[in-house]
């Protein structure tokens, strides 16, 4: 299965897109292989308290949900306005700043931080200082004229870089006690999340995706780049700014529910390209999203019932996602 490599104008010419049709019914695919993983994830081994069984997997099916929308969608939007698949914004060192900050809040405050605010103001607390973060730095790398891949890279990696010394420095100062706390918060999982957490997550995300399928017209000419989207009458610096600030909110909200992810949304968001063979944002945002679903319900089921969970999701998407990155590096991706 090929696909384009980059999209051209007659996809937003009406009727120039002879097979219209096959991203839809890819689409309709993906949904119901993502349903029956649903089904099965809720409806498998049953027994005992269904209730608290039912209610414990539907907050951690939830969970998934909200990080596979969020780190899906926030890397296609991200790989549209820098038109480069290798780029996604894990790699700027956000993941970097969430693990600082739980160490600056264990080190400075107490092993509970930010316990007068409770769950949720601690939650919206940590989104803030890492949408703010974000912005800054994807606003001053990504809005000029140009975007240099390698200044972008190597500014993510300086930051990630900083970042981890002194979290690693300050957890060498840590007690045994608070280290594992520590561990035990920037250790990514999926059944931590409060159902508060969880709420406010999902009206977030609604809120986004109203917002992302409103410009999604934009974002196919966006994709023609700069210079085209300006001579096609689109307010450029504008519609990057809030493309970004969506992005920032998206990263920033999985991050803070299930701690760091950094390749889940590369390796979805390559997946979602040859799988739905298109470049029209109304196709290919609902398919990542739905190739996210797959992947961490699918993932889950794999490890928990046949291979009795020995080992976790997260560590597997890191290492295959991280492998697709190099990969991709190697092959040096368009930029």
């Amino acid at each position: 299965m090929q696909v384009e490599e980059y999209p051209s104008k007659d996809h937003l010419l009406p009727g120039t897109n002879r097979t219209l049709s096959v991203p839809a019914k890819r689409l309709l695919l993906l949904g119901v292989i993502a349903l029956v993983a649903i089904v099965i994830f809720m409806t498998i081994n049953l027994g005992g308290n269904i209730q608290y069984i039912l209610i414990h997997r539907g907050l951690i099916l939830a969970t998934m949900l909200l990080v596979a929308f969020a780190s899906g969608v926030a890397t296609v939007l991200f790989q549209t306005v820098t038109n480069n698949r290798i780029l996604t914004p894990s790699v700027m060192g956000l993941e970097a700043l969430f693990i600082l900050i739980q160490t600056l809040l264990i080190f400075f405050v107490d092993a509970n931080g930010f316990r007068v605010l409770g769950i949720t103001g601690k939650f919206l607390c940590e989104s803030a200082l890492l949408v703010l973060f974000s912005v800054f730095l994807y606003r001053w790398l990504l809005t000029g004229v140009g975007i240099n891949l390698h200044k972008v890279l190597l500014i993510g990696l300086v930051c990630g870089t900083l970042f981890r010394s002194i979290s690693s420095l300050m957890q060498r100062l840590l007690s045994p006690g608070e280290f594992a706390i520590l561990q035990g918060r920037v250790f990514a999982t999926f059944t931590r999340a409060a159902p508060e957490i969880i709420a406010v997550s999902a009206g977030i995300t609604v809120l986004v995706a109203l917002a992302v399928w409103r410009m999604h017209h934009c974002l196919d000419v966006i994709a023609l780049g700069r210079n085209s989207a300006v001579n096609l009458g689109v307010a450029y610096q504008k519609k990057i700014t809030v493309i970004l600030l969506l992005v920032s909110l998206l990263v920033a909200m999985s991050t803070a529910l299930v701690g760091p992810l950094t390749f889940l949304g590369l390796l979805i968001a390559n997946l979602a390209y040859p799988i739905m063979g298109t470049f029209r944002h109304q196709y290919l945002l609902p398919g990542v999203f739905l190739l996210g679903a797959i992947t961490l319900v699918g993932g889950q089921l794999i490890l928990e019932r046949l291979l009795n969970m020995s080992g976790t999701l997260s560590v597997v998407i890191e290492f295959v996602g991280g492998a697709l990155f190099i990969y991709l590096l190697i092959k040096k991706a368009p930029v």
